[in-house]
């Protein structure tokens, strides 16, 4: 990727002055590593996100939405363009409806649905990031998806400057997966559907997730989240190399036909492990974190390792969940 021109910047600044030059990455991704971007901007609001990829469009910048920083590992190079934070924070809830603007924080927009005593996405408020994130990749835990909520999907198409609204079939979602990760289309809001239930159930369903979460990953380190997608499956014979291990495979994986990363991980007794300043967790080995000063290629060469060991060992090959920005 070529560096932007001294002209190229200038132009964009003097249409957006208050975007940054060479701002560092590392202050906007939870896992607190990435070189800088030549300009950052931080859009308000929809309008000023068009308006800034309109303008990148007209002067043949590269471009990235960098969201919530929730999901990426950044660069040690950084980012040589314009990345650009979507903080939008608008949502309202109406009878049994959420309509959130994609820069929303998901655990504010979650807490809003729960406390207006609906129910279905109680586990939103464990998750870190913004709606559109959690969108692009169909984010989950606790037995919940996006794709059970999401009605439709307010998208700008850069392509043709057009705004439009895709119903959830054309999301095409999968397993931390959207049409969205595939098609250039920035995401700008939608639309949830969700169901009536029992506020003090709902409140104390929350406190569960919640308290089940600090249990089973990280607390007070700098983490990108799951580093790694689960291993799906389609038939037994696929796990051939991985019943040869000796250990029994728990019975809700085979039932789900998903075999957890971080079990995976954790029965090379890799917990712990490190490469420089990145680790894997003590505490959830599909979580890698950054202990001070780590660097990207730090993370590379771990994850390497790890995916090497695992395929070798036990005949699986993760694959990223993580979205790598600026290589």
């Amino acid at each position: 990727m070529h560096e932007l021109t001294e002209q190229q910047i200038k132009t964009f600044l003097s249409v957006f002055p208050e975007a940054k030059r060479d701002e560092p990455l590392s202050a906007h991704t939870y896992l607190k590593i990435g070189g800088p971007a030549q300009l950052y901007f931080d859009a308000k609001t929809a309008d000023d996100l068009i308006g800034a990829i309109e303008t990148a469009k007209a002067q043949n910048l590269p471009w990235y939405i960098l969201g919530g920083g929730s999901n990426v590992l950044v660069s040690d190079d950084g980012y040589k363009g314009l990345a650009i934070r979507f903080s939008e924070q608008i949502f309202t809830v109406r009878e049994r409806t959420v309509v959130s603007s994609a820069g929303a924080l998901m655990v504010l927009v979650a807490k809003a649905a729960a406390d207006a005593g609906l129910t279905g996405f109680e586990w939103g408020t464990t998750v870190p990031g913004t709606v559109g994130g959690a969108i692009y990749g169909n984010a989950g835990c606790f037995g919940g998806e996006m794709k059970d909520l999401v009605v439709t999907v307010d998208v700008y198409d850069p392509a043709t400057s057009k705004r439009r609204a895709l119903p959830k079939a054309e999301c095409k979602f999968g397993y931390r997966d959207s049409f969205f990760k595939h098609k250039n289309l920035v995401i700008l809001k939608t639309l949830l559907s969700l169901a009536p239930g029992d506020k003090d159930a709902i409140k104390t369903r929350v406190e569960e997730l919640q308290a089940k979460r600090k249990a089973s990953q990280p607390q007070g380190e700098f983490s990108a989240g799951c580093m790694f997608k689960n291993f799906e499956f389609k038939d037994e014979a696929e796990l051939e190399i991985l019943k040869r291990q000796g250990d029994e495979i728990p019975e809700d994986m085979l039932k789900r036909k998903t075999i957890s990363a971080g079990w995976l991980i954790d029965k090379l007794g890799l917990k712990g492990m490190n490469v420089g300043a990145a680790k894997v967790s003590d505490t959830h080995a599909n979580f890698l974190v950054n202990t001070g000063g780590a660097r990207a290629q730090d993370v590379l060469q771990l994850t390497s390792f790890i995916k090497m060991k695992v395929r070798d060992e036990l005949g699986v090959m993760l694959e990223d969940e993580v979205q790598l920005v600026g290589f």
